[in-house]
């Protein structure tokens, strides 16, 4: 017993001891809480029919457990003899400035959960789009509002001249701008991007050599999914500078095909093949538009040259409808005696 008397830093070591065990305690409870949380609420909360309740609880259990430890701390620190009063308001102002930032990561948690509960599924049966831009955006601004009040909140308890930083930061406002000038002119592109839509989420686009499906409009980068299945972070900016092309915008794909008939084809020949291909655009009007264009276009040097022009429907699948219309010609045209053009040549050898 005579040990845990003695003196050490003005408390005994069963003062010490105490505190610790105060912490341990505290700590242990918080674990004990995600444990309960875990093996029982979830279960119970999973059975109800509202999601609210499921989310609240996956959001707000981390920081209910950290706020329990940062109390044993308080604990701690109230049952410690600190013998500087300075040295102990610090010690408080700085178990505040945790509880703070904790309660406003809590808060961040609490109003993401709300989100992702009322207004997702609100804007997933809208039939416009534009909610489905925005709320990432709205998403993300209130979050970065709450944490930015916090932190605030946090500093102006350690006694920070919150006015005078700001100050500080205005003298280095210029050097900041300069530094920032691509990030401002990102910003302003994500805002162009809302205000002309040029696309829209799941649209399929091609900008500064890639083609792929947006994925995320943000307010300073676009994610876009390329056809190769890689992720392209772009920065809005390049939506500003360069053209942007829509693919799922066109009413029709243009296809545009060029076929070549021997030089031994006669102009009745020719004329069959152009009535050929008129059938063979009708009956598939099913998946191209009736009324393609076609003609006798060119004398090459191998082939008498033939041009089909046929538009497939938005709705029909663009290698199938090729597919199919490419064997609809080959096929027709065998059956019919129209011999398609390979590259020759014809050599005169003279005697001497």
């Amino acid at each position: 017993m005579e040990f845990l008397e003695k003196d050490f830093w003005s408390n005994s070591i069963l003062d010490w001891s105490i505190a610790l065990g105060a912490i341990l305690l505290c700590y242990i409870g918080a674990k004990g809480l995600l444990w309960v949380t875990n093996r029982f609420v979830k279960k119970y909360t999973g059975k109800t029919k509202t999601q609210l309740d499921d989310l609240l609880i996956d959001m707000l259990e981390e920081p209910i457990a950290v706020a329990i430890t940062i109390a044993g701390f308080f604990w701690a620190v109230s049952f410690l003899n600190v013998p500087d009063p300075d040295v102990e308001n610090f010690l408080n102002k700085l178990l505040i400035f945790a509880l703070v930032i904790d309660l406003t990561w809590l808060v961040a948690r609490t109003a993401d959960a709300m989100i992702q509960t009322y207004l997702v599924p609100m804007t997933e049966k809208s039939e416009s789009s534009f909610d489905d831009q925005l709320l990432p955006i709205v998403q993300k601004g209130l979050k970065a509002v709450i944490w930015i009040l916090g932190v605030i909140l946090a500093l102006d308890n350690l006694n920070v001249d919150i006015g005078a930083m700001i100050a500080g930061l205005g003298i280095g406002g210029l050097a900041l701008a300069l530094a920032a000038q691509d990030a401002v002119k990102n910003i302003f592109g994500g805002i162009m991007v809302f205000v002309d839509k040029p696309f829209k989420i799941n649209d399929r686009v091609q900008v500064h050599g890639y083609d792929g499906v947006v994925e995320e409009v943000g307010l300073r980068s676009t994610r876009i999914r390329t056809l190769e299945g890689r992720l392209v972070v772009m920065p809005n900016s390049l939506f500003v500078d360069n053209e942007v092309t829509n693919i799922t915008s066109e009413p029709t794909r243009k296809v545009v095909l060029n076929l070549g008939l021997t030089y031994d084809a006669t102009p009745e020949d020719i004329e069959k093949g152009l009535t050929l291909l008129g059938e063979i655009s009708q009956r598939n009007a099913d998946i191209i538009e009736p009324d393609s264009p076609k003609g006798f276009t060119s004398f090459g040097d191998f082939s008498l040259g033939l041009t089909f022009v046929y538009f497939i429907k938005k709705d029909a699948d663009i290698l199938a409808t090729q597919t199919k219309m490419h064997l609809d010609i080959l096929k027709t045209f065998n059956e019919n005696g129209l011999e398609f053009a390979f590259p020759t040549q014809t050599i005169y050898k003279k005697e001497l």
